[in-house]
């Protein structure tokens, strides 16, 4: 891996941390739904699946460099919310994005199937951290969350599957 950034890998460092920000933003300012049964539930946990991928994109391209970009993307947050929402907020992007790092880091998958199994413990890891600090978790909420979180990433691995299954049975056919 080449020792400076060229503009394809800033650019999906840039678009990574953007994302970070929009989302906290956006939750900080988007009133939650109230469920049937009297729960509330974020719609924005659907945008957030899309940001754990977007992670795994960063990270195929810069490596370990992805790292900084979820710190800055932490710092800048911070400022955006209430206290309360602000260390929710950074304490379980933090917990759900390195678990999802580390998944993908450590697992020698397809990209398709690291993108699947990160998400898969990142989205529980971030809800639950999430809602225990704002004092909302429960079972119920806490499973609305990570499912809505992981819509995303299933979209994203259905896609990508799709293409290397593709470029696979192009490969045999050469």
């Amino acid at each position: 891996m080449p020792s400076t950034l060229t503009l394809a890998p800033m650019f999906t460092l840039f678009t990574y941390m953007a994302l970070i920000v929009g989302v906290n933003y956006a939750f900080a300012v988007t009133p939650l739904i109230e469920l049937p049964n009297g729960e509330l539930w974020a719609p924005l946990s659907l945008v957030v699946g899309f940001i754990f991928v977007v992670r795994d994109y960063a990270q195929r391209r810069v490596g370990h460099k992805v790292l900084w970009a979820m710190l800055v993307g932490c710092i800048v947050s911070w400022y955006m919310a209430t206290p309360q929402l602000a260390l929710a907020s950074a304490a379980a992007f933090a917990m759900g994005e390195m678990g999802d790092w580390a998944l993908f880091t450590f697992t020698n998958r397809p990209f398709s199937q690291r993108i699947l199994i990160s998400s898969l413990v990142g989205a529980p890891l971030d809800s639950i951290v999430f809602l225990l600090i704002i004092g909302l978790a429960t079972p119920w909420s806490i499973i609305t969350m990570s499912v809505s979180k992981l819509l995303g990433a299933l979209l994203v691995f259905w896609l990508v599957r799709r293409r290397e299954q593709r470029e696979y049975a192009m490969g045999l056919g050469a």
